[in-house]
């Protein structure tokens, strides 16, 4: 089962979904431009390049992602995009989802690379509750480097909020892990096969 068959939504009608999001992006590219407000533009930006990712992972390595997938990683970007602008100084509850489902696209590549590894190589041979584990440890750790970076650039780019935010995010950061690692591994099966393939390409030394 796909992800699409999950939502209940046809190939077209996720992708249909997917250009909306990606104009709204545009749309706030160009007001950050017109206003001047060049951290909106950049923010939307980047965000932008992120959802094209598919579309070069087709082009160059002839991969068609499930248009599931390519909505739910363009839901997560939009998402901490809106975030960024207004939402999580307004609405406490939208960081929250926001992490939630962001953590949730992490663990489900963390998990497709993890799992094309180990079927990549005979010396591997890992119980189902350590790679549940993994998720969990692997979402929380790129939530370090994510908190780390944010104090780094000392608030120009992203808000820092505090102690209290920064709790909050890792707790919401595990609740999507944790997710995935029950209900959401078999939905990147053809991102596990797609890696395992581009695994299997690289020139052994």
């Amino acid at each position: 089962m796909t992800l699409g068959d999950a939502l209940g939504l046809t190939d077209a009608q996720e992708r249909r979904l997917v250009r909306g999001l990606q104009l709204g992006l545009v749309a706030l590219l160009g007001y950050g431009v017109v206003t001047f407000q060049f951290g909106i533009s950049g923010t939307a930006g980047f965000a932008l390049g992120i959802t094209l990712l598919p579309a070069w992972l087709r082009r160059e390595y002839g991969y068609s992602m499930d248009a599931g997938l390519v909505l739910w990683t363009t839901t997560a970007v939009i998402l901490h995009t809106m975030g960024s602008l207004w939402f999580y100084d307004v609405y406490q509850w939208y960081d929250e989802i926001a992490h939630t489902v962001s953590a949730s696209v992490i663990a489900g590549l963390g998990y497709a690379a993890f799992r094309a590894f180990e079927l990549h190589t005979d010396e591997m041979n890992v119980p189902s509750t350590f790679r549940s584990v993994f998720i969990v440890v692997f979402v929380l750790a790129i939530g370090v480097v994510w908190e780390v970076l944010e104090f780094a650039l000392g608030g120009a780019v992203v808000t820092v909020y505090g102690i209290d935010d920064i709790v909050t995010d890792f707790v919401f950061n595990a609740v999507g892990a944790v997710i995935v690692a029950i209900w959401g591994t078999g939905y990147v099966s053809e991102l596990v096969e797609f890696f395992r393939r581009r695994l299997r390409s690289r020139p052994e030394n």
